[in-house]
């Protein structure tokens, strides 16, 4: 390998960091296994495992600059008609709404989709840019992208999915900020349809002080030169997609690593996933998005909350968006449920499926969506194996 595609290996598998929410730099365990048969595994794993594969009723809908957005609803079963009898029409049923991370897509939802599968009506979007969805127009004629106008597409895509009834709101990093900038837009929106939200591994603000696990001295000088780092690279994107996938090793250690909090213990299949997803996402998407993290600062919207039910998840070994991010965001709705859950990193819906699961139906109970003590079994698979399934006693419950 020339030296000239050595570097683009680094430079792509430092995006791969940035993808999967470091910024620079990190220590990768040894490798013992041989090149080619961990790249048999890979192809072996993306052929058997399921992961991704549900789907549901289509839709789109157009952003305020023209972008396509993509969504999916997943309707539950509707209820027999009683015969003889004149029934009023029944009063919209109530929807949650997911929002995926930076770097992934509505699939990223899986496990919980699997388990709420005809429980309760369910919309899963892709962010622009992302997934399915198209790149964003905006972006396309120069313009920066913001956490605002990731606000303006959520009520874009409620109004299409979701035109009327309760709603409840889940999203996880980017996700939850996204739903964060849709309350600070929207006031009247989440005043007179949101009745839950969940926010989940995400942060109200102060991102740029984030040392993503590194010693903090020299991360300034790593903020400073990151943006433009990373606009260069985008401006060189097969190059740099080549050294992606010249460094595929040394990326899937990088994911595992700011993915999972306890990467030994996580199923070879859900870490091979986070992984597809992520290298899923163009570095030129890579670099748009990267500098309105740095700038995100939503922390006075958060009261457009403070009324509704609000669990907010956190992991205790995230180093993307650390529990000390949710604890600020606890701080400021001190009548919000927070969940430490104390092994997992920043993709916890994917890490600890069966606890996030639980802790959304008990937000659900507590809006009135779903009975209370309601649980997923026969609604779905929700554990990824037992080398992934939440352990007992996995969340320390807070607040009230």
């Amino acid at each position: 390998m020339s030296e000239n595609w050595r570097r683009a290996g680094w430079a792509g598998a430092a995006i791969g960091v940035i993808a999967a929410g470091a910024a620079a730099g990190v220590a990768v365990e040894r490798i013992t296994v041989g090149r080619g048969m961990r790249r048999k595994a890979r192809v072996a794993l993306d052929a058997t495992e399921d992961y991704g594969s549900l789907r549901g009723t289509a839709g789109a809908c157009w952003a305020e600059d023209g972008t396509e957005l993509y969504y999916e609803v997943d309707e539950p079963p509707e209820e027999p008609k009683k015969r003889g009898r004149l029934r009023r029409k029944a009063p919209a049923p109530a929807t949650l709404v997911f929002c995926h991370g930076y770097c992934l897509a509505q699939d990223s939802w899986h496990f919980q989709r699997a388990a709420l599968r005809g429980l309760v009506r369910t919309v899963y979007w892709d962010q622009r840019s992302h997934g399915r969805s198209a790149r964003g127009f905006s972006q396309a004629d120069g313009v920066r992208v913001t956490i605002d106008q990731l606000g303006s597409d959520l009520k874009t895509v409620i109004e299409a999915a979701a035109p009327e009834g309760p709603v409840i709101l889940v999203g996880h990093s980017m996700g939850g900020m996204t739903i964060m900038a849709l309350a600070d837009q929207y006031p009247e929106l989440i005043r007179d349809r949101v009745v839950g939200v969940a926010l989940v591994g995400t942060s109200s603000g102060g991102l740029d002080q984030v040392t993503y696990g590194l010693p903090a001295v020299g991360m300034g000088a790593v903020r400073r030169l990151l943006p433009p780092v990373l606009k260069a690279l985008g401006s060189q994107v097969e190059l740099v997609e080549k050294g992606r996938r010249a460094a595929a090793d040394l990326f899937a250690g990088m994911i595992k690593l700011y993915s999972f909090g306890v990467p030994r213990a996580v199923d070879p299949g859900v870490a091979r996933f986070a992984e597809r997803l992520i290298e899923a996402t163009p570095i030129d998407v890579v670099a748009e998005f990267y500098p309105a993290f740095q700038t995100h600062d939503k922390t006075a919207a958060l009261q457009r909350f403070a009324d509704i039910p609000v669990t907010i998840i956190a992991g205790a070994r995230d180093m993307v968006t650390p529990a000390a991010h949710s604890q600020i965001i606890k701080d400021a709705l001190p009548a919000a449920e927070l969940a430490v859950l104390e092994s997992a990193g920043h993709l916890m819906m994917l890490e600890c499926p069966d606890t996030v699961t639980e802790l959304l139906l008990d937000l659900l109970a507590r809006t009135g969506a779903v009975p209370a003590a309601t649980n997923v079994v026969g609604h779905g698979r929700s554990t990824a194996g037992s080398a992934a399934a939440s352990p007992p006693g996995s969340a320390a419950q807070a607040g009230g």
